[in-house]
């Protein structure tokens, strides 16, 4: 699977309930940049670089669709540098919560 095949999954990987209250948009930076927009309870995906990220994800796309599907833990990723992060750090944290691994298998 491409990291373009798995960003394009994530609206039908959306937990809406999981991410109540959440307004913000998150910037994938890989080879392919993509930006998701959680809004009202919903999630979509744009290619491109958003200009209002509230959080910036920066890794090689392998380790983007490892850490997506479950099989990379975040906080190694971070520790060992395969995962960069700028902006509201909180809301990365909670971000693996907003969407179903299973879904995006």
């Amino acid at each position: 699977m491409t990291v373009t095949d798995l960003l394009n999954k994530l609206p039908a990987a959306f937990d809406a309930g999981a991410a109540a209250g959440t307004s913000a948009v998150i910037q994938f930076n890989c080879s392919q940049p993509h930006y998701a927009t959680i809004k009202d309870g919903t999630c979509s995906v744009t290619a491109g670089t958003a200009s209002n990220a509230d959080v910036t994800i920066t890794m090689a796309d392998e380790d983007l669709v490892a850490l997506m599907k479950g099989e990379l833990n975040g906080m190694t990723a971070f520790m060992t540098g395969k995962l960069q992060l700028d902006g509201d750090l909180m809301l990365a944290q909670r971000m693996s919560s907003f969407f179903d691994a299973a879904k995006l298998a």
